[in-house]
């Protein structure tokens, strides 16, 4: 994040103010500085113009280098990305490189007034700007709790005094403590609504904190989820106003370094809502038309009443449309179309990162498409989904099956592809070295195919499912407590997990450093020796 004032300079600051070191009120100057200090942000959007900044050193340090790429996990509340940043910097001393990712999906399913809804735009879209709004909260709260557990050791510290090397390095601590908060990729989904309605949420979510936006070229009152069938994506010429409205909410809130995710779905989606007017050779248009599949006006097959006719290639033929009104691309064109929306997203949509969904995980796949992609942009880069959609176990191992097909290595008859899913074959040398790719997999798509950040859409939605079905199996079964404790408490305690102080996780301590600073002695405190919390200091 952005230089701070030191503790030195902020007291310094502070104490020319109230040189007798306390307020006419009787506040504590070193309270003033604490706050000040714990107060990490001023608003939302001072974070979405840093971390607009951090993501694009972050997108430099990878041009420069492809294995710098950067990681994110689908939160659907600000608690989950609270503990999953915290994980992150316990275990690599830094979140630098970590993001939150923002799934419509998982504010569709989970987080909308309307229930559990699929993913299709049908939740309102105010909730993407709250779930924003509740994960940089969440953050910052983390940011006071930590902060004032080093003010609390500064405080313990100087009153046993404390020589003044100790005292110098809780300080130094404290000036260099690294914000809980995070680039936040969020999902607009296709701008619900037309170019405006688009612009206004993105400036919603903007002020909300977001750096980054994410949007496809779905129709906005067609879109489906990436992953599922019935896609309708819209002429480049619709999505790059949608693109330009994003970036103009950037320009006015002073986002100047906001970042644009312009994300196709063209390789799996066969249908266009309207087939746009082409002005001349080569253009937009002509280029999304070329695709549409066709038939020859012929005596058997005349024009009628209704019918829509095209040139092409110097004859009239009728592009091939569904009851819906829907017209239907030629089958095996959505590479090409997806390496066409690509460049034209970037090179005059001003987007400055791509997603291709795709339907497999398969690096070959999506390195193919890139590198065509880059013979225009050379340093065009991508997010992708490690989506949860995809049966990784089986994708892996058929790869694997097939290259040692290919290689003669095996027989056809050797692992069954209709049996790939069986445990088995965990253990042979198929399945570890399925396992193996499936390690590899992030290394090798970032470095062969482009890929700057790597998320998983739905992790949290999947996990909430498998540890309460775990834990309710147990503990509604024959386990009763020991379910909970061997499944949750125990673990958290040997892993170093803080959560299992409940309470100062959600700011007990926060709440009785405030009250000594406000009435001294005469707080009324949570932390005392009856507190149960002290039943978890000092365990391994």
């Amino acid at each position: 994040m952005s230089k701070r004032p030191t503790y030195a300079q902020l007291r310094a600051e502070v104490l020319k103010r109230y040189p007798d070191g306390v307020t006419p009120a009787g506040i504590n100057i070193d309270d003033i500085v604490q706050l000040k200090l714990q107060n990490t942000y001023s608003t939302h959007l001072d974070i979405a113009r840093e971390m607009a900044g951090v993501m694009r050193e972050d997108m430099a340090a990878y041009d420069a280098d492809h294995g710098k790429f950067t990681q994110s996990l689908g939160c659907w509340s600000g608690y989950h990305a609270h503990q999953m940043i915290k994980s992150v910097k316990r275990m690599r001393g830094t979140a630098k490189g970590t993001y939150v990712y923002l799934s419509g999906w998982m504010v569709a399913g989970l987080r909308n007034r309307f229930g559990h809804q699929p993913d299709q735009s049908m939740h309102e879209k105010t909730a993407v700007v709250d779930l924003i709004e509740e994960i940089y909260v969440s953050l910052r709260q983390a940011d006071e709790v930590a902060l004032n557990d080093l003010f609390r050791e500064l405080k313990s510290a100087k009153e046993k005094g404390a020589p003044a090397d100790v005292i110098e390095t809780i300080v130094q601590r404290i000036d260099t403590f690294e914000s809980h908060v995070v680039p936040i990729i969020a999902d607009i989904d296709a701008g619900f609504g037309n170019e405006h309605a688009t612009y206004l949420l993105a400036k919603e979510m903007i002020k909300a904190g977001a750096c980054c936006i994410q949007i496809e070229n779905q129709v906005s009152d067609a879109k489906q989820c990436g992953h599922q069938d019935g896609k309708v994506t819209v002429p480049r010429e619709d999505f790059i106003e949608k693109l330009r409205a994003c970036r103009l909410a950037f320009e006015e809130l002073g986002v100047d370094d906001g970042v644009i995710v312009a994300r196709t779905d063209s390789l799996g989606a066969g249908l266009t809502q309207k087939i746009p007017v082409s002005q001349q050779p080569g253009d937009l248009a002509s280029e999304y038309i070329k695709w549409l599949d066709t038939e020859d006006i012929t005596p058997a097959n005349p024009l009628k009443d209704g019918d829509v006719a095209l040139q092409k290639d110097g004859k009239l033929v009728k592009p091939v449309r569904l009851p819906n009104g829907l017209y239907k691309f030629r089958e095996g064109t959505g590479a090409d179309r997806v390496v066409e929306d690509c460049i034209s997203s970037l090179t005059i949509g001003g987007a400055d990162l791509l997603w291709i969904e795709t339907d497999t995980p398969n690096v070959d796949i999506i390195a193919g498409m890139v590198n065509r992609i880059k013979e225009v942009v050379p340093n065009a880069k991508l997010t992708y989904n490690n989506s949860p959609s995809f049966n990784w176990t089986l994708n892996l191992r058929k790869q694997v099956r097939a290259d040692w097909l290919a290689a003669g290595k095996i027989s056809e008859g050797e692992y069954p592809e209709a049996e790939l899913m069986s445990a088995r074959f965990d253990e042979t040398d198929l399945g570890q070295e399925a396992d193996a790719r499936l390690q590899r997999f992030q290394y090798d798509i970032s470095d062969r195919a482009g890929v700057f950040h790597n998320l998983i859409t739905l992790p949290t939605f999947h996990m909430t499912a498998f540890a309460m079905d775990e834990l309710s199996k147990g503990y509604f079964g024959e386990n009763k407590m020991a379910a909970y404790v061997q499944t949750i408490q125990r673990r958290e305690i040997r892993n170093g997990v803080s959560a299992v102080k409940h309470q100062h996780e959600v700011g007990s301590d926060l709440g009785d450093t405030f009250k000594e600073m406000v009435a001294g002695e005469r707080a009324l405190k949570a932390g005392g020796v009856h507190n149960t919390m002290n039943q978890f200091e000092n365990v391994a």
